[in-house]
């Protein structure tokens, strides 16, 4: 995921996050029966189904052969945050029955996780690749400090590479530079293995969230759509 597609995913999850507890101070109890209420359940309820292409992709053989992986996944990215956009407008803020409650966490961990692995676990990776290289710079300043010290004889007098680097920054400094910094990747490490784990609760939601969707869709037809004349 470039930056732009890391800025359009990341406002319309804002706007989710925003847009999704918005009860606390609207509620239009009539809008999800409307014209428009149903059509953006619609739009939402297509695009979350759409998410599916990319677990068929990843999959089925003969797509797998034929599909561009990389730009199905952007599609599966922008799908579920437009979908789940949709599906918070579709609510009109009325949170009253367990399934809709239900429906509308499932789709909101099935986003949040997904854009959770798909953005922030790689930019940790990266994160983390460029802190183990400047690591080994700081290494490599301390190795020839180390070497010039290593050849003084005893009794001899210090030189001041032992205690300071050429450009006058003292070892010691460099020293706790090395130590923080190997702490640093150590707890992005760490935060590496737990996000590691979010596909495990990426795809558990997902299992929860579709069969939700298509018992509130079968029971909105069921009922009757209300905007159909």
């Amino acid at each position: 995921m470039n930056g732009t597609e890391r800025v359009a995913v990341g406002m319309l999850l804002a706007v989710v996050a925003l847009f999704a507890p918005g009860f606390l101070l609207h509620a239009a109890p009539r809008f999800p029966g409307s014209l428009v209420g149903g059509l953006l359940g619609i739009a939402g309820a297509s695009a979350m189904v759409l998410l599916l292409a990319y677990s068929l992709a990843k999959r089925v053989p003969w797509l797998k052969r034929r599909a561009a992986l990389g730009g199905v996944l952007s599609f599966h990215v922008y799908a579920g945050a437009v979908g789940a956009v949709s599906g918070i407008l579709h609510t009109g803020h009325k949170y009253q029955s367990p399934l809709g409650i239900a429906l509308v966490t499932a789709m909101l961990v099935v986003v949040l996780s997904g854009f959770a692995g798909r953005y922030r676990l790689a930019q940790i990776g990266a994160d983390i690749r460029e802190q183990r290289q400047e690591l080994g710079a700081l290494r490599a300043r301390y190795d020839l400090v180390a070497a010039s010290l290593a050849n003084v004889l005893p009794g001899s007098a210090v030189p001041a590479a032992a205690t300071a680097l050429p450009d006058g920054v003292p070892v010691r400094v460099l020293v706790g530079a090395i130590a923080d910094l190997e702490d640093a990747i150590r707890r992005r490490e760490a935060l590496k293995r737990a996000f590691s784990r979010w596909i495990v609760l990426h795809v558990a939601a997902a299992l929860v969230f579709y069969p939700l969707l298509a018992l509130h869709v079968w029971s909105g037809i069921y009922y009757g759509l209300r905007w159909l004349p």
